[in-house]
This record gives C-alpha cells, structure tokens and sequence, in this order.
C-alpha cells in the first residue's frame, strides 16, 4: 500500500487503520514482530508516522511495544485470556443493558439485517466480520464514558481467540450462535435488558468454556 501525504498525522491515522484490519483478518498472528523498517518501506513512509500508527494501534490493544525491543501484534497466555473474558462476561452485558434503551429504530432494523446477513454466513472470516459488526452494533445506544473503550479494546485484543472459537463453530455450521444471536436479537427488540444480560453473558462464557476445553 502506498501512502503519500504532507500531513504525519493523516499518514499515521492511514497506516494504523491499514495494519488494524490486517491484524483483526488474522494476516498478522499474535506474537508476530513488527519492523519498524520494513513497515516504513511497504508503506513509503518515514519512522515517525509509523511510530505513531503503533502507538495508536497499542491503545487499541492490538500492539504490544516493549522497550528496547520493538513493536509485537499481541498475544495473551492462557491465564490473561481466562481473565480478560471473565471480565467481558461482567461488562459487556452491562454495556448491552446501558444501549438498548437508546437504541433507534434505525438501528434496529440495521441489527436486523447484520443478523439476516451474518445467519448466512459460510466461512469463517464472514462470520467473524458479521458477528463483531452486529455485537458492536448492539452497544451503539450506550453513553459511557470509559466503558465503550474498554470493550472495543477487549473485542481487539481477544480477536484471534474468536477466531478459533469460530473454527469450530463452522464444523457445525455456526447454528448454535445463530440461534443465540436470533435468542438476544429478540430480547432487544422487546427491550427485556434482564433477559438480554442473561443471553450474551451466557454467549460469552461459552466462547471461554470452550476454548478452555481445547486447550486442556
């Protein structure tokens, strides 16, 4: 990709938003180094918009940047993933909660037609792309002022996790977090929030529970 611009910061914001969606489609695997170097030549740019695009890209929980060392896509050891989905299991339906009273019949109806989308989905990446799109939709009414960037980071950093949730869910054709989402699209609709916590924690747990089973 070649990037040419007089401004470091619309260059930055550029290259951290290319590497952002190489990273969320699985193109860079945790753990992976990246040079500083390289990344100026592919881009054409010099070290200092790059500098900045991994600054912003580890605010994002994407980027780990360790002194004297450099800039690593991030990966989480077994405990970190445990704790950090423990956590979304608390948060995130308390961000679900705070959003679906504000949510507009607009976007209603724009869930409506993720889900429509997302339940035809056949591959692994489409599944992934639909499923955050419509989570994060779901959020979309609520006011916070902490709380929307902590779950974005989350969802950022426990992306390659999704993805192998995801792998195994297409061995069975996706059909039991199409009948969860259908379950939660339905408690939004009818602005049950008690039942609509008690959906996505258990969608939740069930990535976690999951994944752990695969580990061990």
């Amino acid at each position: 990709m070649v990037l040419v611009s007089d401004n470091d910061s619309a260059t930055s914001h550029a290259i951290a938003d290319d590497l952002k969606e190489k990273i969320l489609a699985g193109k860079y695997k945790p753990g992976a180094r990246l040079i500083q170097d390289e990344l100026a030549i592919e881009f054409k740019a010099s070290r200092s918009p790059i500098r900045e695009a991994l600054r912003m890209l580890e605010a994002d929980g994407l980027v780990t940047i360790k002194t004297h060392s450099g800039a690593w896509i991030t990966e989480l050891n077994f405990a970190e993933f445990e704790e950090l989905y423990q956590i979304r299991e608390r948060v995130e339906p308390l961000m679900l909660r705070l959003s679906i009273p504000h949510l507009t019949t607009k976007l209603i109806k724009e869930l409506e037609a993720t889900l429509e989308k997302l339940n035809e989905a056949t591959s692994v990446e489409q599944f992934l792309k639909l499923d955050r799109e419509f989570h994060l939709l779901t959020y979309e009414g609520a006011i916070t002022s902490y709380l929307g960037e902590i779950v974005q980071r989350m969802w950022n950093t426990t992306q390659p996790y999704r993805r192998r949730y995801s792998q195994i869910l297409e061995r069975e054709h996706f059909t039991s977090a199409h009948l969860e989402h259908t379950l939660l699209m339905k408690a939004i609709k009818r602005a049950d929030l008690d039942d609509a916590e008690r959906i996505l924690y258990g969608h939740i747990r069930r990535t976690r529970l999951e994944l752990q089973e695969q580990a061990e």
